[in-house]
């Protein structure tokens, strides 16, 4: 039986980086792979990018409120209107990958259940589970509570400790304040760190 996997860790834990690597050695051995993102996640518009420069464009973005299963049988079969193989035979699909999987809503969530369990097709998510004040994303809290495998993927802290949290910073500065989803860019950027530093930084608090 297909498995839904999370593949979660704190930020620069090599996710996005692990996909694409995933991606590149299913299609090495001649198989297909589809990749898919939320929409909600802006940065590199259609394309999943790496921290080590490494880009890839997306097959299919998932909207708030969209049907993942439904968006990915539309793509698996190649009839969606932007799909390269439309109007061709498709060939099966090995493997969904999906990038910054906190995003997505419990119910799409569910969806890759159902794409794992059902229409029998392993489901690879990767993504963080604790926002910047230590709260779960709802997307990382389905994929927690449902996924057959759960896969911890390791990065260190400034000190050299293992990093769990997601601090927010602007400039120089820790924020502690604002809406869950910022996306990383000029204006904002997350730095990981351990639980030591984490409550050095909030000055001993885990709810900041």
């Amino acid at each position: 039986m297909a498995k839904l996997y999370f593949r979660y860790g704190a930020m620069n834990s090599g996710k996005s980086t692990g996909l694409l690597q995933v991606a590149y050695n299913y299609e090495e051995r001649g198989q297909r792979v589809l990749l898919a993102k939320p929409g909600i996640d802006t940065k590199g518009e259609h394309a999943i990018v790496s921290r080590l420069g490494v880009s890839r464009d997306v097959d299919f973005i998932i909207p708030p409120g969209a049907s993942a299963r439904e968006l990915f049988a539309a793509h698996a079969a190649g009839d969606d209107p932007d799909a390269l193989l439309q109007h061709m035979d498709s060939p099966p699909v090995a493997c969904l990958l999906i990038d910054e999987a906190q995003f997505l809503e419990p119910d799409q969530v569910d969806d890759l259940f159902k794409i794992a369990v059902l229409d029998g097709v392993p489901v690879l998510a990767y993504g963080i589970r604790t926002d910047f004040r230590t709260e779960s994303f709802p997307g990382s809290a389905r994929l927690m509570d449902i996924a057959h495998t759960l896969e911890e993927l390791k990065t260190i802290c400034r000190c050299g400790r293992k990093a769990i949290f997601n601090t927010r910073r602007m400039g120089d500065g820790i924020v502690f304040d604002g809406d869950q989803v910022a996306i990383d860019g000029a204006d904002v950027w997350y730095e990981s760190l351990c639980g030591t530093c984490f409550l050095e930084a909030t000055g001993g608090s885990l709810r900041p």
